[in-house]
């Protein structure tokens, strides 16, 4: 076994492998950017080393970096958790070359899995079914047009060959929507993924997202452990996963178990890894492989009972799996709600900010994956997911009920999440007869029930009394916390103003009126902070309400926002490429004279 893993990542799944590698007795090693210098991974760890500065391209994804921390800790072996460089087949590599243990499958396989065309072209060979489509990349849209024609038809999904996590993937339901399809799964490609290659599918209207958790060692051990569906997605992201899937039966999870366990031993697979595919009227079809542990992992560990984990470590040690596929048994039905931080009311647009007061829920058959506590910072440089809310009970009616318990009790002040959406949905018909709920996810006036109630603004806290403050120090890079005896800072310890209502803490989702949506009289404001990626008209352009105005990226995540009435673009004082806050103008429409 190890002495010493190198988390490559943070956040919540951070502290997940921090604690596996814990009850392992193997040390552990943080890195973190600047703007997490005091996030609760870095803490956990045994020696924290800083990267650079936030941006994830100068500290999380810089591999020279994340190479030179490997040799000064002494790390014997890497985790790259779950994003970022996890499915990167040349640092795992380089990894490699320098004698480094990547905790994951060799490079081979992940070059093999990482590119969706390679992977399609593989699974086909193999005879695992996949989603009519393409398995080369498509050039230009004058090609994509005639595939289209010949082979697939409208609607079509657009995807880009390296994506992954709802990232690269778009959908064009006729013709005049190709263009603007093909070049957005393009430019995700490029900006996530560094891959601007994209090839096509058909889309499947209303499927079941059903993937199948795989694990798989050196020795020629590949296993199964049942399926979770995850079905219920914003923007092709999942929301809710849950396990066992409520539309497989036995017969079917073992078919889709085999086609699982042949795509991984396909490609000579090693760890922990999830076939992603789509069930339609009975019919199974490969989707991609997800060459790393994935973020609904947590379900199919509660009710196998199986620290996937730590079965990923253990194999990249060199031991052999420590279950068979006849230990696998699926006991009861477990949930997981992502609690990100996002306001469902203005369609899941993001919501960054930081955290008041933090409490976590608690009791039987309750777990909570997180990485925050009070005062944490939810930054738009990184992904909107605050934590992971698991429970399990003995069927999924029970299971539901205790979630909506636990979601009861959760709290999160000054920060929007989406923890009134989760209570809400759970109490539907649709969730009730497992249905895909996305009539809901995508029925604005449903969603707009959903708007946070306005609270009224803190009194000051009172001046700190505490003369004993602990604080971190870098020296060479490398983190220390330490502790100073003396007088008060002469500061206030007033935090900022919290933002419109906080995430949780009431039994049932409370109600008010739907918001302007960041719009008042003429002015169009920005509802989010992020980057202007596309501006969609010109000054002086008449526009109808809902019309697209720009485009915002904000926390990996690109958001349309639209005109909230018909008039005529009297200002436009943006342009992509430039920064925008909260609140900012994006566009001033006076109305049309009659």
């Amino acid at each position: 076994m190890f002495s010493k893993v190198l988390v490559a990542n943070r956040g919540e799944i951070a502290v997940r492998i921090i604690r596996a590698c814990e009850e392992l007795g193997i040390s552990t090693v943080a890195v973190y950017s600047e703007l997490d210098r005091d996030a609760l991974h870095v803490k956990r760890a045994d020696e924290a080393y800083l990267l650079g500065p936030g941006p994830a391209s100068e500290s999380y994804l810089a591999i020279d970096k994340i190479l030179d921390v490997v040799a000064r800790s002494g790390a014997e072996a890497v985790h790259p958790g779950y994003g970022f460089l996890a499915e990167n087949a040349g640092f795992a590599k380089a990894l490699e070359d320098a004698g480094i243990v990547f905790i994951g499958p060799p490079s081979s396989a992940i070059e093999a899995m990482g590119s969706k065309t390679r992977a399609r072209e593989l699974m086909a060979a193999a005879g695992v079914p996949i989603v009519p489509g393409t398995t080369e990349p498509v050039q230009t849209i004058d090609d994509a047009r005639e595939i289209i024609a010949d082979t697939i038809g409208y609607p079509v999904a657009v995807k880009a060959a390296g994506g992954g996590g709802g990232k690269g993937f778009r959908v064009a339901e006729t013709d005049d929507k190709l263009q603007e399809a093909f070049e957005g799964a393009a430019r995700e490609g490029e900006k996530f993924f560094g891959d601007a290659t994209v090839y096509l599918e058909r889309y499947l209207p209303d499927p079941r997202h059903v993937e199948v958790q795989v694990l798989a060692d050196g020795h020629g051990n590949v296993i199964h452990l049942g399926e979770r569906d995850c079905s219920l997605q914003r923007r092709h992201q999942k929301l809710i996963e849950e396990s066992p899937a409520p539309a497989v039966d036995a017969q079917l999870r073992a078919r889709i178990g085999t086609i699982a366990t042949e795509a991984a031993a396909a490609v000579n697979y090693t760890g922990a890894g999830t076939i992603e595919g789509l069930l339609q009227d009975g019919e199974y079809y490969f989707l991609e492989m997800n060459t790393r542990v994935q973020v609904e992992h947590c379900v199919t560990e509660m009710v196998t009972g199986i620290d996937i984990v730590k079965e990923g470590i253990r194999v990249a040690a060199g031991a052999e799996l420590s279950i068979s596929q006849d230990d696998v048994v699926l006991r009861g039905h477990a949930i997981e709600c992502r609690i990100n931080a996002e306001d469902a009311s203005k369609n899941f647009a993001p919501a960054p900010g930081t955290i008041g007061d933090y409490r976590e829920p608690a009791g039987p058959g309750v777990r909570v994956d997180s990485g925050v506590g009070p005062g944490s910072e939810i930054s738009p440089m990184y992904d909107p997911m605050v934590a992971k809310l698991i429970v399990w009970d003995a069927d999924r009616e029970r299971a539901t009920q205790r979630m909506l318990r636990a979601l009861g009790e959760y709290e999160i002040t000054e920060l929007k999440t989406l923890i009134p959406f989760h209570q809400a949905i759970l109490q539907t018909r649709q969730w009730a007869d497992a249905e895909t709920c996305r009539d809901l996810i995508e029925d604005r006036q449903w969603l707009k029930q959903l708007a946070f109630e306005p609270t009224a603004a803190p009194a000051g806290a009172p001046e700190s009394e505490t003369v004993e403050q602990a604080y971190t120090v870098e020296v060479s890079g490398k983190r220390f916390d330490v502790k100073v005896i003396g007088a008060a800072p002469p500061y206030a310890a007033a935090g900022p103003a919290p933002a419109n209502g906080a995430g949780a803490g009431r039994r049932a989702p409370r109600r008010a009126p739907a918001s302007a949506g960041g719009a008042g009289g003429d002015t169009l404001a920005s509802p989010l902070q992020g980057t202007i990626l596309r501006v969609a008209v010109q000054a002086g352009a008449t526009v109808e309400e809902g019309a697209l105005i720009a485009v915002i990226e904000a926390m990996k995540m690109e958001n349309e926002i639209t005109a909230h009435k018909a008039g005529t673009v009297a200002e436009l004082p943006i342009s992509a490429g430039s920064a925008v806050s909260t609140g900012d103008t994006l566009a001033v429409i006076t109305s049309v004279a009659e």
